[in-house]
C-alpha cells in the first residue's frame, strides 16, 4: 500500500489527510506553534502508517508568511544599481489610508547600513555603464566585513530584461560567498516596475534561509522514521521538491492557503459545481478564494505585509477571523471580534488550557452549535462552563449577559466574513448570487448558512473532508512551475508566430524539470497608458484583443474599444498532473442512520431543540432538513430553517436554500 499525505500547519490545528485509492483517513491534531514540525510528526505518528507505505508528502506551511509578518526573516543585503539605493524604502507614492495621517509604512526589511549599490548601468537597448572589477570588489568587501549577512538580493536597474551584470554578480557572489543565499531579481521576478521588484527579490533574500532551516529540521525528523522528503505547496497552488522550496521564500508566502482554494475547487468539480466563493475558517483566519469554471483565481500583484510580492499566486483575501478571535470591548464601549487570536496557546477558554477571553468558538459553544464535551484535535474537550464564565466576564463590561455577548460576537464576526466574500465577487464584478458557497476549516461550516443568506446565495458546498480540506489539496496536489518573459510591446506588433517561438522558448525551460507537462499560456494586457494588468489566457492569439475587453468591462464596467493595447508579459504555467483519488461516499442510502440525539441551540433569540446527526452516519442522498446540526469528524455543520441538505454520490453535502421552507 502507496499512501499520498498532505499536512496543512495552520495557527491553531495541523491537519492531515492520508489517501490510498478510494480509502482517506483524517487527523487533526493542535499545532505546536514554537516547533511546528511537532505537530507535523504527532499527525504522522497518529495515523501509523509506515515510512515506507508513504509515496509522496506534500506541506504547506506558514513559516515564510509568520516570517514575513513578525519581520523575523534573515539578515539580508541589497546591492542596486548607484543612485537605487534609498527605492526599497522610498517605494511608491500610494497610500493605503489616504485621510490617516498618523499612517506609517512599516519598516524596510533591509536597514540602509546593509543596501550597496555598484557603479554600472544598463538601459532599455543593453550596457551604458559596464560593472568595473574594483566596484565588484568594493562590495564583497563590504559583505564580508558584517558577519550577520546571512543572503543578499541583488537587483539592478533592466535587470530583467538584460541579464548578464545581474548573472555576473550572482555568480561571483556564490563562489565567494557559498554559504549565503543569493537571490537576483532576473531569477525572482523578471519583469518590469523596479520598486516592485526589488521587494519581490528582497523579501525571497529575506525568507529563504528561514524556510530553508525549518525545512532540514523537518527533513532530519522525517528521514528518522524513513519518510519521503515532502513537496512543498506554492503560493501558485502547485507543489515542488523540498530542495527547489528552500530557495525560493517569496514563493511560500501563501503557501498553507493556496492549498485550500485548490482542494476546494476538486471538490466542487467532483460534486458538479464550476463556479464556487470559498471561505476557510480555521482556528484563526478566514481565507476566502474564487473559483471560476473550475479554476481557481490568480494574480501577480499582491501585497503582504506592507510589501508588494510580484508572483503568480492563489488570489485568496485574508482576514482575522477565526474561531480564536478574542471578543472584547474597545473605547466606545462597544462589542469587537478579533484581530487578536487565542491560537493553539492557550487557545479559546472552552479549551479549559488557561485561556481566559472569550472566542468565537465559545460563543458558538454557548449558543449550541458545538457540543459540550466535545474533542477538538485529539486532545482537546471542550467545555461550556468555562466559555460563560468569559462571556459573562465580558458581557459585564458591556451591561450585557453572557448570551447576548455571544451572539453579538457571532454577528460581528458574519459581518467581517460577508464582507472578504463580498471583496472576493462583487469586487471582482461577479454576483454572488450566481454562486455555490463552499465553506471548510473548522470553524466554516458553522456560520455557511448564515453567511449565504446575506449574500442572496442559495446553494451551500460542504465537503466530507470540510475540516482538513486544505490538508486534502495538498494531498491532491499537481507538480507546477510558472514562467514569465517580459515584453512591453503594443500587442498589434504580434503576431501569433511571435507568441508561439516565445512561449517554446519558456516550454524548453519546464521540459528540465517536469516529466510530460501540460502547459497553460497567459498574457499581461493592459490599454496603453494604464498603469496595471489583466492576466488573460493567451490562446487562440487572434481572440486575445476581445478577451482583454471582454474581461476589463467584467472587472471595471467599462472597456475602450478605440484605444491600443500593450503587452507587457507572457506568462507559462506548466503542470505535472498527478493521480487523484476517486473519492465517493461509503454509505448507500439503505445504509444511512437516522438523527437518534436532539441539541438544543440558540437561533434567532430563541431557543429551539433540533436533530443531531453524526455525518459518519450518513449515505449517499441522506437528506437533512434545517435546522439542525450534522457533527463531521473534525467540523460542525450548523443547518438554518430553510435549508435542505443532500449527501451527493462523492460525499459532499449540498445545501440548497427555499424561503417557504424558513416559516414553516
Amino acid at each position: 500500500m502507496k499512501w499520498r499525505i498532505g499536512i496543512d500547519v495552520g495557527g491553531t490545528f495541523t491537519d492531515f489527510v492520508a489517501i490510498h485509492h478510494d480509502d482517506i483517513r483524517f487527523i487533526k491534531v493542535p499545532t505546536t506553534p514554537e516547533h511546528p514540525f511537532e505537530g507535523i510528526i504527532n499527525a504522522l505518528e497518529l495515523s501509523a502508517i509506515p515510512g515506507d507505505d508513504i509515496l509522496s508528502f506534500a506541506h504547506g506551511t506558514t513559516v515564510a508568511t509568520n516570517a514575513l509578518l513578525e519581520r523575523q526573516g534573515a539578515c539580508t543585503a541589497t546591492i542596486t544599481s548607484a543612485g537605487f539605493r534609498d527605492l526599497l524604502e522610498i517605494g511608491r507614492q500610494n497610500r493605503p489610508s489616504l485621510y490617516d495621517l498618523d499612517a506609517h509604512w512599516p519598516p524596510p526589511l533591509v536597514p540602509r547600513k546593509r543596501r550597496f549599490t555598484i557603479e554600472e548601468r544598463m538601459g532599455p537597448s543593453g550596457m551604458v555603464k559596464p560593472m568595473a572589477e574594483d566596484a565588484i570588489e568594493a562590495v564583497i568587501a563590504m559583505i564580508a566585513a558584517d558577519p550577520q549577512i546571512e543572503s543578499v538580493a541583488i537587483c539592478l536597474l533592466f535587470g530583467y530584461l538584460h541579464t548578464a551584470h545581474e548573472q555576473r554578480l550572482l555568480n561571483i557572489l556564490q563562489l565567494r560567498f557559498p554559504d549565503l543565499h543569493i537571490s537576483a531579481s532576473h531569477r525572482v521576478a523578471p519583469e518590469f516596475r523596479e520598486f516592485e521588484r526589488l521587494s519581490t527579490t528582497v523579501a525571497d533574500a529575506y525568507l529563504a534561509p528561514v524556510l530553508s532551516r525549518y525545512l532540514d529540521i523537518l527533513e532530519q525528523k522525517l528521514r528518522s522514521r524513513s519518510i519521503t522528503s515532502p513537496l512543498i505547496m506554492q503560493s501558485s497552488g502547485g507543489i515542488a521538491p523540498m530542495r527547489e522550496a528552500m530557495g525560493s521564500g517569496a514563493a511560500c508566502v501563501l503557501s498553507g492557503p493556496a492549498a485550500g482554494a485548490f482542494g476546494a475547487s476538486y471538490i466542487a468539480a467532483l460534486s458538479g459545481f464550476r463556479d464556487v466563493l470559498a471561505f476557510d475558517m480555521g482556528g484563526t483566519s478566514t481565507d476566502v478564494c474564487l473559483i471560476l469554471d473550475s479554476k481557481v483565481t490568480m494574480t501577480t500583484e499582491r501585497w503582504i505585509a506592507g510589501m508588494p510580492i510580484r508572483l503568480p499566486t492563489v488570489d485568496i483575501h485574508t482576514i482575522s477571523a477565526g474561531g480564536g478571535s478574542i471578543g472584547w470591548r474597545d473605547s466606545g464601549n462597544a462589542l469587537q471580534t478579533g484581530p487578536r487570536s487565542a491560537g493553539a496557546t492557550p487557545g479559546p477558554a472552552a479549551y479549559g488550557l488557561g485561556g481566559s477571553k472569550p472566542t468565537i468558538t465559545d460563543a458558538n459553544l454557548l449558543l449550541g452549535y458545538l457540543p459540550n464535551s466535545g474533542t477538538f484535535g485529539q486532545k482537546i474537550v471542550l467545555q461550556r462552563r468555562f466559555s460563560e464564565q468569559a462571556l459573562s466576564t465580558l458581557g459585564r463590561e458591556l451591561d450585557m449577559n453572557a448570551m447576548d455577548t455571544a451572539e453579538g460576537m457571532l454577528e460581528i464576526v458574519n459581518h467581517h466574513m460577508h464582507h472578504a466574500l463580498r471583496i472576493m465577487s462583487v469586487d471582482r464584478g461577479i454576483d454572488p448570487s450566481s454562486l455555490a458557497l463552499m465553506a471548510f476549516g473548522g470553524a466554516g461550516p458553522l456560520h455557511a448558512c448564515r453567511l449565504a443568506e446575506m449574500l442572496s446565495i442559495d446553494t451551500i458546498l460542504v465537503a466530507r473532508s470540510c475540516g482538513v480540506l486544505s490538508a486534502l489539496g495538498l494531498a491532491s496536489a499537481d507538480l507546477r512551475r510558472d514562467y514569465q518573459l517580459p515584453v512591453h510591446s503594443l500587442l498589434c506588433d504580434w503576431d501569433e508566430k511571435d507568441a508561439l517561438r516565445a512561449f517554446q522558448k519558456l516550454e524548453l525551460r519546464a521540459f528540465d524539470v517536469l516529466e510530460s507537462p501540460e502547459f497553460s499560456c497567459f498574457a499581461d494586457v493592459r490599454y496603453h497608458g494604464q498603469s496595471f494588468e489583466l492576466t488573460i489566457p493567451a490562446w487562440p492569439w487572434h481572440e486575445l484583443h476581445d478577451r482583454f475587453e471582454h474581461q476589463h468591462q467584467q472587472r471595471f464596467k467599462f472597456s475602450m474599444p478605440d484605444q491600443a493595447i500593450e503587452l507587457i508579459n507572457i506568462r507559462l504555467t506548466a503542470t505535472q498532473h498527478i493521480s487523484r483519488p476517486p473519492l465517493r461516499e461509503i454509505l448507500s442510502s439503505s445504509q444511512a442512520q437516522s438523527a437518534t440525539e436532539k441539541a438544543t441551540i440558540r437561533l434567532d433569540g430563541k431557543w429551539r431543540e433540533v436533530p443531531l446527526w453524526n455525518r459518519t452516519a450518513l449515505g449517499i442522498n441522506s437528506c437533512i432538513e434545517g435546522p439542525a446540526l450534522i457533527l463531521f469528524p473534525e467540523a460542525t455543520c450548523l443547518v438554518r430553517p430553510g435549508w435542505q441538505g443532500t449527501v451527493d454520490n462523492i460525499g459532499t453535502l449540498v445545501l440548497s436554500f427555499n424561503p417557504g421552507r424558513a416559516q414553516n
